[in-house]
């Protein structure tokens, strides 16, 4: 697990909930519970304020830090698409972007690839990117984010006039593989599940387990999203294995958040003059749609 993918996923999962920023005392605390020392943090950290996804405040001797703007728009969607109701209908429509960048700015250009590849776009060709889903908000952000208006097109239109959805999506994304990812992730975690209600039932989990538990699924869980493109679902196969790995990633979620919210709340020391109501209703349970 690297520290900066491990932030990312604190700040989605618990941070965002208490008031947007912790001590970075807390922050080395918490992370070395999955094994990252105190100087794998401070590096991970100077790394992110240079790339301005972290800022700092200082309060006397202490530094508290939160997600600055470019960083907040990465941890709201990836939160959103991971706890998000699934779309039941497809409005018809393919949002398509086309870029073109001078040699000169070619980082630039694999770094728009990748931030299109984790919005859920799949590429047709060495230029062009589509998708099913409404997206035109989240790209037209990243578009004045980077500055690349004159570098990008983005269009919509509810006709390809040569290929069929089927092929498309076939062009774009690898369906099978990423089915055949889903099926790995139930057979790991359907056995964690009966032994975590086993231990849950006995009370042989402490809080700080259920911490660790919910936080290593929630980042392995977070991985689909720069796999699976979360396409409507009547675009979808039928009897998608998908939906059953989501069910079983929200059981596990669901039935130790108790005790991983509590342990959260033992370690996060706030600033006591600063006035911070925690969402903690939302941080408990995220989600948009609820299984039975």
């Amino acid at each position: 697990m690297k520290p900066r993918s491990l932030m990312f996923t604190l700040y989605g999962e618990y941070i965002q909930y208490y008031g947007g920023e912790i001590w970075v005392g807390s922050l080395i605390q918490l992370m070395s519970g999955f094994g990252i020392s105190e100087s794998s943090v401070r590096g991970a950290i100077l790394r992110m304020v240079q790339k301005n996804l972290l800022q700092v405040r200082k309060k006397g001797n202490k530094s508290y830090y939160s997600i600055t703007e470019q960083g907040k728009r990465r941890v709201e969607d990836g939160v959103n698409r991971v706890y998000a109701a699934p779309q039941a209908a497809w409005d018809g429509k393919w949002r398509i972007l086309s870029y073109s960048f001078p040699e000169e700015k070619r980082e630039l250009r694999n770094e728009i690839r990748k931030e299109l590849s984790w919005t859920g776009f799949g590429m047709i060709s060495n230029s062009t990117w589509i998708s099913p889903n409404p997206l035109e908000n989240q790209v037209m952000a990243m578009i004045k984010n980077y500055k690349i208006e004159e570098n990008t097109i983005l269009f919509s239109s509810s006709d390809v006039v040569s290929h069929t959805s089927e092929s498309i999506i076939a062009k774009g994304w690898d369906i099978g593989q990423v089915s055949e990812n889903y099926n790995r992730f139930i057979e790991k975690y359907l056995p964690e599940l009966e032994e975590l209600r086993d231990k849950a039932l006995t009370n042989r989990l402490t809080d700080e387990e259920c911490f660790i538990k919910r936080t290593n699924i929630v980042h392995e869980y977070r991985k689909f999203l720069f796999q699976d493109p979360g396409f409507p679902r009547d675009l979808l196969p039928k009897d998608w294995v998908g939906s059953r790995a989501r069910e079983l990633f929200w059981n596990i979620h669901q039935l130790i958040a108790i005790p991983s919210i509590r342990y959260f709340e033992s370690i996060n020391e706030t600033d006591p003059d600063q006035e911070i109501k925690p969402i903690r209703d939302k941080a408990i349970n995220p989600f948009k749609e609820v299984y039975v």
